[in-house]
C-alpha cells in the first residue's frame, strides 16, 4: 500500500468521525445534553476529513512498471508530459490519470485455443501467390512507448490491442506472406518473410506510439488436401533415392566384378610373360652348356668315347658295329675267342 491509499484509508476514517459525532451530537440535542464540545470537535474532524480527502485525491503513485497521462480541464484536456513512476500531485476533483502498463505485452493469434488472445482458432489464413491455402500462428510483443503515451491516450485511449495490434498484425502477415510461395514459406524464404513482417510492423506501430519488440512466426500448417499432396511426394522422393541406391549399388558390384577379371586377367598375362622369360632363359642356358660341351670336344675328341665306354654296363663282352664305323678305341684287345665281326 502507497502513501497516497494510506492517506485515503485515513480520511475514510475521519469521515466515519465525523459521522459518528453528527449522530452523537443529534442524540444529545434530543434529550436536551449539552453537545458544546462535541461541537468543537465535529468541526476539527470535518475540516481534517476534507483536507485528508483532498490530498488523498491530489496524491498519485505511479508503480515502476507503469506511467500515467493526466488529464485536466486545461493544456488541451491532456498534459503534455505523462508521469513517471513515483508520487505525484494532481489537481484533486478536476485532474485524474490513466495509467499505462510499460510492461512488454504478447498478442497471440494461433489454432490452439488455450494459448491466444482469441478463443478458438485465431490463426491467420494466407493464400500463397501459387494459389494454395496456409495458416498461421503468431506472436507480436510490444510495449507502450513511454515519450509518447499521451498522443497513444489521445488516438488509442485503452483500445490500442484491439484496434491496432490485432488487424494490423493480422493485415501485414497475411499481405507479406502472399507474396511467396508455399514451398518458399516453409523452407527457403521463411526467414527473409519473418523480417520483411517485422520491418513492416514496427514502422506500423512506431506510428502508432507502440514499440515492437518482437515478432514471432509460431507455426505455418496446410490444407489437408496440400498436406496430402507433400506426403505423397516425400513418399515418391523417397522411393525415387531407394531405386537410385539399389541402381549404384548394381554400378558398384558390376564395377567390383569387372576389376577382380581385369585383375585375373593381368595375373594371367603376367604369368604367361614370366613363364616365356624362364623359358627364354632356359633355352639360353642350354644353348650355352651345349656350346661349351661342343668347345670341351673340340679340343678332346676321344672324350667322347670315353664317356661312351664308361656308360656301358662292365658285363658286356661283345658288341656289333657297322662294317663302315670306326673302331672305339685305336687298339682293342678282346678275350678270346675272337670276335666275329660281321660287315
Amino acid at each position: 500500500m502507497n502513501i497516497s491509499n494510506v492517506i485515503q484509508v485515513i480520511a475514510s476514517g475521519a469521515w466515519l468521525a465525523v459521522v459518528a459525532l453528527v449522530v452523537t451530537l443529534v442524540a444529545r440535542s434530543s434529550r436536551g445534553t449539552p453537545a458544546k464540545g462535541l461541537s468543537s470537535l465535529l468541526v476539527i474532524a470535518v475540516v481534517a476529513a476534507i483536507v485528508l480527502s483532498t490530498v488523498g485525491a491530489g496524491l498519485v503513485f505511479i508503480e515502476p512498471d507503469e506511467l500515467a497521462v493526466v488529464i485536466t480541464v486545461t493544456q488541451g484536456g491532456i498534459r503534455p508530459e505523462p508521469l513517471l513512476p513515483g508520487i505525484h500531485f494532481v489537481i484533486p476533483f478536476v485532474e485524474r490519470v490513466e495509467r499505462y502498463s510499460i510492461l512488454r505485452q504478447t498478442y497471440t493469434m494461433t489454432a490452439v485455443a488455450s494459448e491466444g488472445a482469441v478463443t478458438g482458432d485465431d490463426s491467420i489464413q494466407v493464400r500463397t501467390k501459387d494459389g494454395q491455402q496456409v495458416y498461421i500462428d503468431a506472436s507480436v510483443i510490444y510495449s507502450v512507448d513511454p515519450n509518447k503515451a499521451t498522443d497513444l491516450y489521445r488516438t488509442w485511449r485503452k483500445n490500442y490491442e484491439d484496434g491496432l495490434v490485432r488487424p494490423q498484425s493480422r493485415g501485414v502477415i497475411r499481405d507479406i506472406s502472399s507474396q511467396y510461395g508455399v514451398e518458399e514459406i516453409v523452407s527457403s524464404k521463411r526467414a527473409e518473410m519473418e523480417t520483411q513482417i517485422t520491418d513492416a510492423l514496427t514502422k506500423v506501430f512506431s506510428e502508432n506510439n507502440l514499440i515492437l519488440q518482437d515478432f514471432v512466426l509460431r507455426n505455418i500448417r496446410f490444407s489437408d488436401e496440400y498436406a496430402t499432396a507433400v506426403e505423397q511426394k516425400q513418399i515418391a522422393e523417397q522411393q525415387a533415392q531407394q531405386a537410385k541406391f539399389v541402381v549404384e549399388s548394381k554400378k558398384q558390384e558390376a564395377e567390383q566384378a569387372r576389376q577382380t577379371a581385369q585383375g585375373a586377367a593381368d595375373a594371367a598375362v603376367i604369368a604367361a610373360k614370366g613363364a616365356a622369360e624362364a623359358r627364354v632363359v632356359q633355352a639360353e642356358a642350354e644353348a650355352r652348356a651345349l656350346q661349351l660341351i661342343a668347345e670341351v670336344l673340340k679340343q678332346n675328341p676321344t672324350l667322347l668315347q670315353y664317356q661312351y665306354i664308361t656308360k656301358l654296363a662292365p658285363n658286356v663282352q661283345m658288341m656289333l658295329v657297322p662294317s663302315n664305323a670306326p673302331f672305339i678305341l685305336p687298339q682293342l684287345q678282346v678275350p678270346t675267342p675272337d670276335p666275329v665281326v660281321i660287315p
